[in-house]
């Protein structure tokens, strides 16, 4: 039988290499026919995984702890679908965006290939220390687009995203090193039962708390957002779709993963409590800031803090002990995930075209806008609608979900936190739509754009829309292994 999960991390190498090869700004072509190839192959893999189950894969033949492992099951499977599901649309959209605009394209394509190998390798990685080595390297990628650009603004919040990216690797790793001087593995397979059945050490709790704030500065959750806007904002719109639908998802993972496998027994309700206490606040915070920004591409940034906070829920409501509550919490959580890697990636492609089309990123000005871009403001309303939580999208299964294991738990505060989240939303999506409807800013002239801008933004869009009909296949997938 052939097996795709090798060929899910050369295949990115090999073709980031490749566009070297081609020219600097050069490559789209290979990158967007490699990134088919890989969507097939993450396909191909999610039905094995819903037939055959979770399933190990030993690297060169030679399995832990000796060898390297790695591990795919139904979430992985989610991650990596979703990757590449958003990855291809962005791609065609890069190619007429770096068209119409060079800032930022010298180096984007080998970049891309790279980001996506190490999220591909660090979603199946199956010990810590792997796990460690793709941070790195998606960090150093995810710093090289930031910094791409070139400008003053774009190399300081890619300083500055490089120092938090490497002050979160660094914590990860000395948790890595305690966990490996007391069991003496890196293995998750052979960590996990001995955290179970051991007495559990001050080493392995200090290690667990070293390697979650790690991975929280890396999400940025609140109070550890503040690198995010900058560098999110400030970069050319391909690179902060990219960024904020699918990166900052990758260290989310990770938490999702040590947090109820490797660190289950450490867990406690209080700490659960906090992490969905730093949610909550992210959310309402994110969303006030959001609707205080003057800049489009800032706003979405903020918005990107808020929409954080919901992932975060999902930890005090699995703690529930009532039939399906918790069951729940983790449906609500992974599609939560999965529609706001959608919905964002769309939300930045259309915020980027609004920009180049009005030559200056400031929503004052996109007075007009609605009669000169249509689409791309109907893609925006799109997204913004799967971001609020109305039916019939897969923001509103999300939070349908989590309110559900809320209510049946009995933590009606965090119901109240996600209706209000929900306004808070509408609140900073509506005024960005309520502007483009006015009359044009005098003096004021849009460029024409090139429309493959649009289209890729607008499949994103409508997929988070149309993920509420089909919800029932991701949370299949979640379910199989």
């Amino acid at each position: 039988m052939f097996d795709p999960v090798p060929w899910l991390i050369l295949l990115p190498l090999v073709w980031g290499c490749l566009t070297f090869l081609t020219g600097v700004g050069r490559g789209g072509r290979l990158v967007l026919a490699g990134l088919i190839i890989q969507l097939v192959l993450t396909i191909i893999l999610a039905r094995q995984i819903v037939m055959e189950g979770a399933r190990y894969y030993a690297v060169g033949g030679w399995g832990a702890p000796l060898g390297v492992d790695l591990y795919v099951d139904g979430l992985t499977g989610i991650m990596l679908l979703l990757t590449h599901v958003v990855a291809l649309p962005l791609v065609v959209y890069a190619r007429a965006y770096f068209s119409s605009q060079a800032e930022g394209a010298s180096y984007f394509w080998p970049l891309t290939c790279f980001l996506l190998a190490a999220m591909n390798a660090l979603f199946m990685s199956a010990d810590i220390f792997n796990i460690y080595v793709t941070l790195e390297l998606l960090g150093l990628a995810a710093v090289g687009l930031v910094a791409a650009a070139g400008s003053a603004g774009s190399v300081t919040a890619a300083i500055r995203y490089l120092l938090v990216t490497l002050l979160g690797s660094g914590a990860y790793l000395m948790g890595v090193a305690l966990l490996y001087g007391t069991y003496g593995s890196v293995s998750l397979a052979v960590l996990e039962p001995l955290l179970a059945t051991t007495e559990i050490s001050a080493a392995a709790c200090l290690a667990a708390m070293l390697m979650l704030a790690g991975l929280l500065l890396k999400t940025a959750l609140f109070p550890f957002h503040f690198w995010l806007p900058p560098a999110h904002g400030g970069a050319p719109a391909p690179v902060s779709a990219l960024l904020s639908a699918l990166v900052i998802k990758a260290s989310f993972y990770l938490i999702l993963r040590l947090w109820f496998d490797l660190f289950a027994p450490l867990v406690t309700t209080q700490a659960a409590q906090l992490l969905g206490g730093l949610g909550a606040a992210a959310i309402l915070w994110g969303s006030i800031l959001a609707f205080n920004q003057t800049r489009l591409k800032m706003l979405v940034a903020y918005s990107t803090v808020a929409q954080i906070g919901y992932l975060f829920l999902l930890f005090p409501l699995m703690t529930s002990a009532i039939p399906g509550a918790a069951e729940s919490a983790m449906q609500g959580g992974v599609m939560q995930l999965v529609a706001h890697a959608l919905a964002k990636a769309a939300m930045f492609a259309a915020a980027g075209v609004m920009v180049l089309s009005a030559g200056k990123d400031d929503i004052a000005l996109l007075g007009g806008m609605s009669s000169h871009l249509p689409l791309t403001l109907f893609t925006f309303a799109l997204a913004g609608i799967t971001l609020m939580g109305l039916p019939p999208s897969g923001g509103f299964i999300a939070k349908w979900l989590l309110i559900d294991s809320a209510v049946s738990s009995g933590q009606w505060g965090w119901v109240v936190v996600m209706i209000l989240g929900g306004l808070l939303s509408a609140a900073y999506v509506f005024k960005v739509l309520r502007q483009a409807f006015l009359p044009p800013v005098a003096g004021i002239k849009f460029k024409p754009v090139i429309r493959m801008l649009e289209w890729p933004a607008f499949l994103l869009a409508l997929i988070s829309l149309l993920l509420g009909f089909r919800s029932v296949e991701v949370l299949n997938l979640l379910g199989a292994a």
